[in-house]
């Protein structure tokens, strides 16, 4: 599995965001993760792919701590693709960062050859997303982690790039966090939600017990 034991995590004079924080993502398991803005998930999910490093507890994949220097094999997607390519790079020059792309992953999310010869600015954020995807979507890849991946893509789009995902995961034994505010998005594609920064629900009123008139 993909673990979080005992996390706790804060920046600077700053309360705890995580606090003993236990978590996990299993093999070829599709975990969703609702909640609102500012309760802590991206946090999580930026310790969870090693980009933040724990005060307190461990982050384990498969039993051993993540790897520093090399490909990943926990691989975090985030909102805006456009934050995590370097503009001065061709496109074919940072989907090939790390790694040989998968074809099979071009073709499900409609890459179209020629954008990789183009910089970052070039695409739309859609057609930038899908390269953002088929970057890590390798066989060295064991967990992904999708913050907020489909929110800013058009329903069509949102669902092509889904069904891509979730194939691929299958095929290949991949677990995926995905976190999101769409809660009917998280029911259609996990296998279980967890509710760790949902909202709590509303108190039920008091109930008052009346005698029979």
């Amino acid at each position: 599995m993909l673990k979080a034991e005992s996390v706790s995590f804060c920046y600077d004079n700053t309360p705890w965001i995580l606090e003993g924080f236990d978590f996990g993502v299993g093999p070829g398991e599709v975990v969703g993760l609702p909640g609102p803005s500012g309760q802590g998930k991206s946090t999580l999910a930026k310790v969870l792919a090693g980009h933040l490093a724990p005060q307190q507890g461990a982050v384990t994949c498969d039993g051993r701590p993540l790897p520093e220097g090399v490909f990943s094999p926990v691989q975090l997607i985030f909102q805006h693709p456009e934050l995590t390519m370097n503009p001065r790079w061709k496109l074919r020059d940072s989907v090939a960062e790390g790694h040989t792309p998968d074809a099979a992953a071009f073709k499900r999310l409609n890459i179209e050859p020629a954008w990789l010869s183009r910089y970052p600015h070039e695409l739309s954020g859609g057609e930038l997303q899908r390269l953002a995807l088929a970057r890590v979507m390798s066989p060295q890849t064991r967990y992904l982690i999708a913050d907020e991946m489909t929110a800013m893509l058009d329903p069509n789009t949102q669902a092509l790039v889904w069904d891509a995902v979730l194939h691929w995961a299958k095929a290949n034994g991949v677990g995926i966090l995905a976190i999101s505010h769409d809660r009917h998005l998280l029911d259609r594609i996990a296998h279980r939600v967890d509710e760790s920064f949902a909202p709590p629900g509303p108190t039920p009123p008091e109930t008052t017990c009346r005698a029979a008139a």
